[in-house]
């Protein structure tokens, strides 16, 4: 057998749920054709709850059709690129959608941007139409670029009346240095208030035909780690691909029209987009939305609403571990608890289970894979791993330096392939040929994740390659020493970069943040000490950097390019 026919024999197989397939026949319909069949037979459904309002299927098809219309009216065209600077809301939601009823395709822009990122973003998109939060207008103005049409929102809109005020109040907080626009803004051409154009047009929308391989859905841009950000092109095809397996994957522990999601992960993040967004509006759950995730907000949702389905990331599980009011919960009663977006420390998994008495799944996606690939199967996760490829796809490990499988338990970088890859990047033909690279006829996503596979078929998560560290020619997973460093008692988080050194090519150095009862007196070397007991001594750091933080992404991930370049 050889190395490739190891993976190929999907030995994770017999692992999946009672009746999951192996294989799966992906629907050959647009994401218009699936939100209209699901909007119809769930239109009597709470569709979405946002700070206790909630909203039909039905009324959110209304709202959708309406946006549809007025984009055409407006001059919209299929093709044309629509762009959401939105926070989570049901804006966000009518927008999308109705922006893919009219056959524009979407880039989400993330409401932390500032204006040379957002500048950035609209132009290479090829962005003709914003549709923006008002306190956000500004960053938008200031980054220069001409728009044909620009929709301005707030987000008291859809808030109960008694909410109305705390909603501008809780967006102050966030976005201190923002106001929204005045009054007088909507007197220059172009320039339009969302309720304004859902109460002029009706819900009578233009029939678009689709060409569900060809027609993009969206442009979500990666997250700039090396050079300026990216983005992937997502067909129809490829997020009603993702949709499908995921639904398939779980089998019947889930059902269409019977669940409950927290959505306080970002929507214009592929992970809160296609899994969280997309794949709860598809599939007739009722999505719970929160602007910003306050912790007793979410525990408070997910008992009065009986939340079935959590998807998290690693960040707020270990916050939530240690939480004073987590156990208000009973964990026992969500049907699953997914972590996606980074990797879950081992210490942060076994902590949670004993706490809650609950195992946590983790996923794997990416921006290419349209944000579903590898999950833990239903019942049988492994501590450490982040699962096994789901219905219809295949994993694999190559030598991070050609295209050539290597054999069972050794590390190199993880390929992935399956219906739901995005067709490449925008713009980027020559990025698109060396990640989106041909084996045997088929296309594989070289993920630039470093993992291996075990006899069963789970993969575990070492590095992004990109951030491996060479100590003397010897590998040093960055993501190892950090998860020791946080196995302190008395550090809090801790990030682990290599440090260009003349003399052994680079240096670990980590960055740690203490508790703060341990600051001032846990010093340099016992971090040292620490990590010279449980590390072979060419991974123990040779730098240690407290901080009050440490830098993080979006989805609270360390941000080890921050650290890099302030290095630097």
């Amino acid at each position: 057998m050889s190395n490739k026919d190891i993976y190929e024999a999907r030995p994770w197989l017999k692992f999946y749920a009672k009746g999951v397939p192996a294989d799966v026949v992906i629907p050959e319909k647009s994401v218009v054709q699936t939100i209209d069949e699901t909007t119809e037979k769930f239109k009597d459904k709470t569709a979405v709850i946002f700070y206790g309002q909630k909203i039909s299927y039905k009324e959110l098809r209304d709202q959708i059709d309406r946006f549809a219309t007025a984009l055409c009216e407006l001059g919209v065209k299929k093709g044309d690129t629509v762009a959401l600077l939105l926070l989570n809301s049901p804006q966000f939601i009518i927008c999308y959608f109705g922006a893919l009823k009219a056959g524009a395709i979407i880039t989400a822009i993330s409401p932390v941007y500032v204006s040379p990122e957002i500048k950035h973003q609209l132009l290479d998109s090829g962005a003709t139409t914003i549709v923006c939060q008002d306190i956000l207008w500004e960053n938008v103005e200031r980054a220069g670029v001409k728009l044909d049409r620009v929709i301005l929102t707030n987000i008291a809109e859809y808030l109960p009346a008694l909410k109305k005020f705390l909603g501008k109040s809780m967006l102050r907080a966030v976005y201190q240095k923002m106001s929204a626009p005045p009054p007088e803004i909507f007197k220059r051409e172009g320039f339009y208030q969302l309720q304004d154009l859902l109460k002029k047009y009706p819900p009578k929308p233009p029939k678009i035909e689709f060409n569900v391989h060809e027609d993009l859905v969206s442009l979500p841009y990666t997250g700039g780690t090396t050079g300026l950000p990216k983005a992937a092109m997502i067909t129809h095809y490829d997020l009603v691909a993702a949709q499908h397996i995921a639904q398939i994957f779980w089998g019947d522990i889930v059902q269409p029209g019977k669940e409950v999601v927290i959505g306080y992960l970002p929507f214009y993040h592929i992970y809160g987009q296609s899994v969280v967004m997309s794949g709860s509006m598809t599939q007739g759950y009722t999505l719970v939305i929160f602007t910003t995730p306050d912790l007793d907000d979410i525990l408070n949702a997910i008992e009065s609403y009986g939340a079935t389905i959590f998807y998290s990331v690693p960040a707020l599980f270990e916050v939530l571990r240690d939480y004073h009011r987590t156990d208000r919960v009973n964990w026992k009663k969500l049907k699953v608890l997914v972590s996606g977006a980074d990797a879950l420390l081992e210490d942060t998994a076994r902590g949670w289970e004993k706490r809650t008495g609950v195992k946590i799944h983790e996923g794997w996606g990416m921006t290419e894979t349209t944000s579903v690939g590898i999950v833990s199967p239903y019942g049988r996760p492994k501590i450490g791993s982040f699962g096994v490829p789901m219905s219809g796809c295949v994993a694999a490990i190559l030598d991070p330096a050609k295209d050539e499988f290597l054999p069972l338990g050794e590390t190199g970088e993880l390929a992935f392939k399956g219906p739901q890859i995005a067709k490449g990047y925008w713009n980027k033909p020559e990025d698109t040929r060396l990640m989106f690279i041909q084996i045997d006829g088929e296309t594989w996503v070289r993920t630039g994740d470093l993992a291996k596979m075990d006899e069963e078929g789970y993969f575990y998560f070492y590095d992004r390659k990109r951030d491996m560290i060479k100590y003397k020619g010897l590998a040093v997973f960055a993501r190892e020493v950090e998860e020791v460093l946080t196995g302190h008692p008395q550090v809090k988080e801790a990030g682990v970069i290599g440090v260009p050194d003349s003399d052994v090519g680079e240096k670990v150095k980590a960055i740690v943040v203490l508790e703060t009862e341990a600051r001032g007196k846990v010093t340099e070397q016992d971090i040292l000490v620490y990590t010279m007991e449980r590390l072979a001594h060419y991974k123990c750091p040779k730098i240690v950097e407290f901080r009050g933080e440490v830098p993080k992404t979006d989805v609270g991930k360390v941000s080890r390019r921050e650290l890099r370049e302030e290095d630097l």
